[in-house]
């Protein structure tokens, strides 16, 4: 079936909020569109690991070169990523689908069993991701009911042997070349 929702401009320019009609047809378009999957990691004013996993993650500028994410306002561990200034993203591979799932949950002791080490800024680096870049944060912003991210890349690094995870209409998929089975 095919979904279509057409969107009016509001004469209120300060109603956010859509109708649940309209929030359940946003998630189900844009569910269409595949991401790859991210977990952002750093450390708290302990020096502990914490990270989360995000789903908006972008190339933003060469020059000077900087990448972006998105992070829901009500995000536990965002505040504490921004204090400490660093962060590192990790592009997960296809066979680290339980990783994306664990760093997605709130509470939990997310690096328990996780192999990682230093990125050149402190921030874990995850044994086994498709990439990753470290990062300096440059600057945050609020937008809508999330915060953009933008980081300042301070050093990077992939995996020619490995290939990554992606997100698809709610679920974890692997890459495959157009026109193989």
């Amino acid at each position: 079936m095919d979904i279509t929702t057409t969107l009016t401009a509001s004469a209120d320019p300060a109603r956010l909020m859509a109708p649940t009609e309209i929030r359940d047809a946003y998630r189900d378009v844009l569910g269409k569109f595949c991401t790859g999957v991210v977990v952002v990691t750093a450390r708290d004013v302990n020096e502990e690991p914490i990270g989360l996993t995000v789903g908006s993650f972008s190339s933003v500028s060469m020059e000077p070169a900087l990448v972006a994410f998105f992070v829901g306002h009500g995000s536990t561990t965002f505040p504490k990523v921004r204090e400490y200034g660093h962060f590192c993203a990790n592009i997960l591979a296809a066979d680290q689908h339980d990783l994306g799932r664990t760093f997605a949950r709130r509470g939990a002791d997310k690096f328990a069993g996780v192999e990682w080490s230093a990125a050149a800024t402190g921030s874990p680096r995850l044994a086994g991701a498709h990439a990753w870049i470290d990062c300096v944060v440059d600057d945050v912003r609020a937008v809508g009911d999330h915060d953009l991210v933008v980081g300042r890349i301070t050093e990077l690094g992939a995996s020619a042997q490995r290939e990554p995870l992606l997100f698809y209409s709610s679920t974890f998929h692997r890459l495959h070349p157009a026109g193989t089975p």
